[in-house]
């Protein structure tokens, strides 16, 4: 359905096609590419279509529909340009966003493709020389308003945010989504006593509990778990839930609260893709290893669009 058709829908509606359209592409540019970050799509998507798609209060976007060269870093003869454009002005009563997760970048353009805030063409730039439309995604990339270096940092920069709009008397909220892997990282910690100590209502996270990370499966490397009990006890309020249930994300992100709330949701790897299960636990980064494997994930693709043609 075209973006503006899908704009008249229903949440509930419109919601659902943007998960499955960010699925879809980042499907195939993998299959293009021969590889991708394809499994963060899988698990993500609803929870990106539902930041883009019903949570967020945005302003229409500022930036080109086509991405900008990459201009240099700031200062000299270089103009500055951040991605923060993509989800419109930084008026005080909208919403601002910020991805932790910078592997993540190309499910978010994504999603930025599928709610009309970048131009499908833009992803021709992706990963490019002089693009910045980059793999990981930086400050200068579209939909992206600040780099989160290692895991971690980008929560520690978001929170900065929602306290200068706290003190500044904003209305708006500061959404942050992160990966589950973030919190073997003590630095995310570090934030969440921070936040909970400054009383930071205005600063909602959901995590992508995914439970993978580079070297395979989280339990079998570093577990984190028990995960809820260890964000209550530093403060926040937490609400884990079903990270493909678009209503209970929902109830649970609109949780009334006078303290930071991070969601966890919880999520499949391969939702959507069934046949990455044949993978084992490397689902980080999707490289075919000949061609009968990619003509597999193009048979894929091939019902997801016919799926969307019915």
């Amino acid at each position: 359905m075209p973006t503006a058709a899908r704009e008249t829908l229903p949440w509930r509606a419109r919601v659902p096609q943007i998960a499955h359209g960010i699925r879809r592409r980042v499907l195939e540019h993998t299959i293009a590419q021969n590889g991708g970050y394809l499994s963060q799509a899988c698990s993500s998507a609803e929870v990106l279509a539902l930041l883009y798609g019903h949570l967020m209060k945005l302003g229409p976007s500022q930036g080109p529909p086509t991405p900008p060269p990459f201009p240099g870093v700031p200062g000299g003869a270089h103009e500055h340009f951040n991605g923060g454009v993509y989800n419109g002005p930084k008026a005080p009563d909208l919403d601002r966003f910020i991805l932790s997760p910078a592997h993540y970048a190309l499910a978010l353009y994504a999603a930025l493709i599928e709610v009309g805030r970048l131009a499908p063409e833009g992803l021709a730039h992706f990963n490019q020389d002089g693009s910045s439309v980059e793999m990981i995604g930086a400050e200068h990339s579209p939909g992206i308003e600040v780099s989160g270096g290692s895991f971690g940092q980008a929560l520690a920069q978001a929170a900065g945010i929602a306290a200068a709009r706290k003190l500044r008397g904003d209305t708006g909220l500061v959404w942050v989504f992160m990966s589950d892997g973030e919190f073997q990282e003590g630095q995310s910690w570090e934030t969440l006593m921070t936040s909970a100590f400054h009383k930071l209502d205005n600063l909602r996270v959901i995590v992508d509990v995914n439970g993978q990370q580079v070297d395979g499966r989280m339990a079998e490397t570093m577990n984190i778990e028990p995960f809820a009990q260890k964000i209550d006890a530093f403060g926040w309020q937490v609400c884990p839930v079903d990270g493909h249930d678009i209503e209970a994300l929902a109830a649970a992100a609109h949780s009334p609260t006078d303290r930071p709330l991070l969601v966890l949701a919880y999520t499949c790897p391969y939702q959507g893709i069934d046949i990455m299960q044949e993978r084992g636990a490397k689902l980080h980064y999707i490289r075919f290893k000949d061609e009968a494997e990619r003509q597999q994930y193009r048979e894929v693709l091939a019902a997801m669009q016919a799926g969307e043609e019915a």
